[in-house]
This record gives structure tokens, C-alpha cells and sequence, in this order.
């Protein structure tokens, strides 16, 4: 069992940064590709960004490429999202989620953990 705890959401205005943490349990964090997803009211949950085992390979929907930046740090058990250029429309609870395999992926069927997710409100 894995468990996931997301932090450093906030309320900002349009412009600024902030930085998400996600920090996890489990032995087996450098084995899982972990994403980022996010859901605004009134909408499904998207894609945000995803990172392989070790970091090497990375992944971001179309809407964030170029602002958002994911990190992991496998001896610290933790996966970061710097996101800079903040705009309203990125106003949404982010989530922190951990597949079953060592890849990054796009779809949200392929992670079997999630987190209870941070709130992130970007005032225009």
C-alpha cells in the first residue's frame, strides 16, 4: 500500500508561482511512474504532468508545457510540481497519483494510488 500526501497549494494571483509537493510511503517509490492530475469544478479530472522511475523521461499536457516543471527525488520518497506562470484557468484541486508500473503515464486508469489532492486557486 502506498500513500500519498500532497501540499504547497494556495491562493495566488495570476503571474506568481507555487510549488506542490507530494511525499509518499512505501519502499517501492522509485519503482512507480507518478503523476500529477488536476480537477476544476464542474469538470473531469486531467492530465497535468507524469515522470518516470528515474526521472529521466517526463510528460505534460499540452495547457501547462513550458510553466509547469515535475521533479522527483527517489531518496527523499517525494515528487514535486513547480508551477510558474500561474493563470486563472489553472485554478483546480492537483493530485498526486502513483502507477503500478514504472512509466509515466497519461491516463489516470494507469495509477493504482492517489492522494487526497491540494487546493490551487489563481486570482486574475
Amino acid at each position: 500500500q502506498v500513500q500519498l500526501v500532497e501540499s504547497g497549494g494556495g491562493l495566488v494571483q495570476a503571474g506568481a508561482s507555487l510549488r506542490l509537493s507530494c511525499a509518499t510511503s512505501g519502499r517501492r517509490f522509485s519503482s512507480y511512474g507518478m503523476g500529477w492530475f488536476r480537477q476544476a469544478p464542474g469538470k473531469e479530472r486531467e492530465f497535468v504532468a507524469a515522470i518516470n522511475w528515474g526521472g529521466a523521461n517526463t510528460y505534460y499536457a499540452d495547457s501547462v508545457k513550458g510553466r509547469f516543471t515535475i521533479s522527483r527525488d527517489n531518496a527523499k520518497n517525494t515528487v514535486a510540481l513547480q508551477m510558474n506562470s500561474l493563470k486563472p484557468e489553472d485554478t483546480a484541486v492537483y493530485y498526486c497519483a502513483a502507477g503500478s508500473g514504472p512509466y509515466g503515464s497519461r491516463s489516470d486508469t494507469d495509477y493504482d494510488y492517489w492522494g487526497q489532492g491540494t487546493q490551487v486557486t489563481v486570482s486574475s
